[in-house]
């Protein structure tokens, strides 16, 4: 039987997924958790949800079988599986296409009153990058299968559990020098992950349906503008750079043969496009639903693991540029 007040959550053991648990069972909806690994994943997704309100489901294979029979129990599905690179041939167009079509057909089959898809702002204008296309690919096809989809495009998500901010205060506080892609002009509107968590959940708790939603932060960053307010966070001054595209090339064909690359070819193609809003679709404004949270005051709450004396350190930069 389905229960109007249950949420089923692909991709549960991220940021976001651990966000979104978080708000909706403090708010009396029970969660289903998908994962492919109870005995990797769960311990970290258990410790999220108020108590009774989180179940977990280990699926190991996605099929119109295994994910229907989750789906007759819910009345919303809620789609946060994505990767940034790809570990063997076609794996973007499997995560991102594939499978979204799949959880779309599914939520049509199935009458759910709502299908929310994460994907990904300002990714209309890079057509060489396999993301990007994979990404458009999958919105189309979502679009497509189920009418009640909507779909949520948000700019960079950061927090203290993302693999951004996180990753460049690491080699910030290592490296005494950091490398500028297009000289660090690419612009971004980076949102707390405690914001859009709010966003998706406004957009079920109002019914929203057969929308695209662009989720956008309260500023506009550069690249360089970011990596100087992380600097500044980490109490650090550094080198950045301008390196030149042809060496940029190089670097990425190096740096994506790593079992978890700081860069591949695709993601600097990627680079070349601003990530703000493309005025194509309504934004989170439009809706009432606001994202306040700025840059710099959320990355201090954690950027203390990253600063020489830890917490209690005194800042011995006041403004660096």
């Amino acid at each position: 039987m389905k229960n109007q007040d249950s949420i089923l959550i692909f991709g549960s053991s991220g940021q976001i997924g651990k966000s979104l648990i978080r708000m909706f069972t403090k708010n009396n909806y029970r969660v289903t958790a998908v994962t492919r690994s109870i005995h990797r994943k769960g311990y970290q997704i258990k410790t999220q949800s108020n108590y009774g309100y989180l179940e977990l489901e280990e699926v190991e294979h996605f099929t119109d079988e295994n994910v229907s029979k989750l789906m007759k129990k819910s009345s919303v599905c809620i789609n946060l599986i994505g990767i940034l690179f790809e570990k063997r041939e076609n794996q973007f167009n499997l995560i991102h296409s594939d499978l979204p079509a799949l959880l779309s057909k599914c939520a049509a089959k199935n009458s759910l009153n709502q299908f929310i898809h994460v994907s990904a702002l300002g990714i209309e204008k890079a057509s060489e990058s396999k993301y990007a296309l994979s990404k458009l690919s999958g919105e189309k096809k979502v679009k497509e299968n189920f009418t009640k989809s909507v779909i949520l495009k948000p700019s960079i998500v950061y927090s203290v559990d993302d693999k951004f901010t996180t990753n460049f205060m690491r080699l910030l506080s290592i490296l005494p020098v950091m490398p500028l892609y297009y000289s660090g002009k690419t612009k971004f509107t980076p949102i707390h992950v405690s914001d859009f968590t709010n966003i998706i959940f406004n957009v079920v708790q109002n019914k929203i349906t057969g929308e695209t939603i662009e989720c956008i932060g309260p500023e506009v960053l550069t690249f360089k503008e970011i990596l100087l307010k992380i600097l500044k966070s980490i109490n650090k001054k550094r080198l950045l750079f301008s390196l030149p595209l042809p060496i940029a090339k190089v670097n990425a064909r190096l740096f994506q043969l790593m079992p978890k690359p700081l860069l591949t070819l695709d993601q600097l193609k990627l680079l070349k496009y601003d990530n703000v809003v493309s005025h194509k679709y309504k934004t989170n404004l439009d809706f009432k639903m606001q994202a306040n949270k700025k840059f710099q005051d959320e990355i201090k709450r954690y950027s203390y693991n990253w600063t020489s004396g830890g917490q209690f350190s005194k800042s011995k930069i006041d403004n660096i540029k």
